[in-house]
């Protein structure tokens, strides 16, 4: 199930959980997950720069920060980005800029990269086909793109107060990403959630994808 209605998830609601977030095992967990996935499946070098769309408190940035040339971590949440400064303060990072961006509503950055990834952030984007062609139109020519988001799930995730898109098909994301522009669409999972629920535990796997803006 997709929504077409641009209802997202307020940022206050992120605000309100960004001085918490890193106390999260799971999310501790995960972004050290993807970041191995990322690492395994994209050549990264120092002369690479990257967007990290969606980057929360950079819980996913930061594991690759060794590997990668200037980050810019791009969110819509103030809360989330005075961590992730405070964090890029206390390491005494140089290569790292927070900045406050949502790409359906701002203009989009001038520069272009050669890696842009994300992590649970495309299930909140009501328009997905919009923002695959805004990252494809922000990669260099050979850039990469990575998403990392839940497989298709019956809404339980969030929970039915919440409107999002309920998870991924993923021959339909791919589909998509295609018709963005994009070539060798790639999955894997690479983590899993579990959730308590009242008929108990559940699992909802988590993917990443990998697409390469044909060029260079």
């Amino acid at each position: 199930m997709t929504h077409t209605q641009p209802t997202k998830l307020d940022a206050a609601h992120f605000d309100s959980k960004a001085r918490q977030w890193d106390d999260n095992p799971v999310f501790q967990e995960r972004g050290l997950k993807i970041a191995q996935a990322i690492r395994q499946a994209v050549p990264l070098n120092r002369q690479m720069s990257a967007l990290d769309y969606g980057c929360g408190t950079g819980l996913l940035s930061f594991p690759l920060k060794d590997e990668l040339g200037a980050i810019l971590l791009a969110d819509s949440s103030s809360g989330m980005l005075d961590v992730v400064s405070e964090k890029i303060a206390a390491q005494g990072v140089t290569h790292m800029t927070p900045v406050k961006l949502d790409l359906l509503s701002d203009p989009p950055p001038a520069q272009r990269f050669d890696l842009i990834y994300t992590s649970m952030t495309l299930h909140h984007v009501p328009d997905t086909g919009h923002i695959l062609r805004i990252f494809h139109d922000l990669l260099q020519p050979g850039g990469t793109l990575c998403i990392a988001d839940l497989d298709q799930e019956d809404g339980s995730f969030h929970g039915p107060e919440i409107d999002v898109h309920h998870g991924f098909d993923r021959a339909d994301l791919s589909r998509r990403t295609e018709q963005a522009g994009f070539a060798d669409v790639q999955f894997q999972t690479v983590f899993s959630i579990a959730k308590e629920h009242e008929s108990g535990t559940r699992d909802y796997p988590v993917f990443l994808m990998t697409a390469r803006r044909a060029g260079a």
